[in-house]
């Protein structure tokens, strides 16, 4: 496990939370490991394959606290991967009697990988409960603003009013994708791995598939069709999972930064003591949150080639690509999880200055209106003389200094399409943000949905 940044006390904090990567420390990971051992064996005493004695035996020296994590650690630099010596230091705990049916009939990839899933079911259970927080926050965030009007922005410049609620909306649809995507992939990666050498349980002959069976009962586990010890789809589908929610993350992270700028100030972060300042200008308040989300993202999104390369494992056993998922899957999902984590937090505390929004709309003179009084005028004048007769206004009123409204009011053919009276009206930003509340009402319905789901069906994690 590399994550580097998260074992450090000084940087860490910023892009990795404590209760993630805790999961995948040295002790959690060994404990994992004793717990799949443990249950390897009492699934075997189930099934009449080794003595219920050892088995219990076998279980009861399964504890991360009797073993020497440093030792184990030196002896896996020269073993390859840490079961060998662990299986070592086990058989010699439980003496000659029970010792002898430690690790019988597994192989190495058995043990990791299934630890590994146990790891990963315990973060992805509170990840799936920050992604819930988070939905719940956007969804308030889309409702509260569903009718509060600001500048749509299409390559960085104004473009035609919308809702801050469609903005909204707009980060919370990708993330119920990503809720229901959790959802269905929760059967396929929660499956055991048990195949022996070679994948085909050789070393237990006629009783393979019934341990296979209780060794997945034990650890509340499902059986798959066969052992994945070539096949990393389930591993790959997580990590590309975690990198489509590191990019929903990353394009609100990235609103909020550009939102945050001093021209536009339209939203801050969660105002707090010591948040966001300069070491040499006082009067900063930056969107520390928002950057380290769009980091931590990042990392996660340069990781996924090691995952899905990790696919093409040679025969029955990869050679450094099975080894690779060790550094990059925890790294993936603990950076994914924390990120997910500190957006739940912008968006639940998020400052949104509805004034400023409707000052930005003025600050073009109209500009941002001439699509609506294009529109408004093709019905009489045909959509492309319309659009001319628009186009030559917009650049009237940038040279001259003058509202669009003006320059359209000054002009014959206009106030003879248009009528008297309605240039005031379709000049009001808010008359112009298209059906952006009915597709708000859409994502707030569907998000209304799962959650009613999950609340008759309950969690798949």
């Amino acid at each position: 496990m590399s994550m580097g940044i998260a074992s450090s006390e000084l940087i860490g904090p910023l892009f990795v939370r404590p209760q993630f990567a805790s999961i995948f420390s040295d002790r959690h990971r060994l404990q994992a490991l004793l717990d799949v051992e443990a249950a390897l064996a009492r699934a075997e005493a189930e099934c009449g394959v080794i003595p219920p004695q050892a088995a219990e035996t076998i279980a009861g020296k399964c504890r991360a606290d009797l073993f020497d994590i440093a030792e184990l650690g030196a002896a896996t630099a020269r073993a390859g991967n840490p079961v060998i010596p662990l299986v070592r230091a086990l058989t010699a705990l439980c003496g000659e009697d029970a010792g002898r049916y430690v690790h019988w009939g597994a192989t190495t990839q058995d043990i990791m990988d299934s630890a590994l899933v146990l790891q990963l079911r315990i973060v992805l259970r509170l990840a799936e409960g920050e992604l819930d927080e988070l939905i719940a926050a956007l969804a308030a965030l889309a409702a509260r603003h569903r009718d509060t009007p600001m500048a749509g922005r299409t390559f960085m410049q104004q473009a035609l009013p919308v809702t801050f609620g469609f903005r909204a909306a707009g980060w919370l649809s990708p993330l119920l994708r990503a809720r229901a995507r959790l959802d269905e992939m929760a059967p396929r990666l929660f499956a055991v791995q048990f195949g022996g050498a070679v994948g085909t349980l050789a070393s237990l002959g006629a009783d393979g598939l019934k341990v296979q069976a209780a060794l997945a009962g034990q650890l509340d586990l499902a059986i798959p069709d066969m052992p994945w010890h070539a096949a990393r789809d389930r591993f790959a589908e997580l990590a590309a999972n975690c990198a489509l929610v590191a990019g929903a993350l990353s394009k609100i992270a990235r609103d909020i930064t550009l939102l945050s700028q001093t021209e536009i100030a339209e939203v801050s972060e969660p105002a707090e003591k010591g948040r966001g300042g300069s070491s040499t200008m006082p009067q900063k308040r930056n969107p520390v949150g928002a950057i380290a989300v769009l980091a931590a993202c990042e990392h996660v999104e340069a990781l996924l080639p090691v995952m899905t390369r990790s696919m093409a494992a040679d025969h029955e056993r990869g050679t450094g690509t099975w080894h690779g998922e060790w550094l990059a899957l925890p790294d993936i999902v603990v950076h994914a999880a924390s990120a997910l984590a500190t957006m739940r937090e912008l968006a639940g505390g998020l400052v949104v200055d509805t004034r400023r929004m409707r000052a930005n709309l003025d600050l073009t003179g109209g500009l941002v209106m001439a699509e609506a009084a294009m529109m408004a005028l093709a019905p009489g004048l045909g959509r492309l003389a319309a659009h001319d007769l628009v186009g030559r206004a917009c650049a009237a009123a940038s040279t001259q200094g003058k509202h669009l409204k003006d320059i359209l009011g000054a002009d014959q053919a206009v106030r003879e399409a248009l009528g008297a009276g309605s240039l005031e009206q379709l000049f009001d930003p808010a008359t112009y943000t298209g059906q952006a509340g009915a597709f708000v009402d859409r994502v707030l319905a569907e998000a209304a949905r799962q959650q009613g789901e999950r609340d008759s069906k309950g969690s798949r994690i």
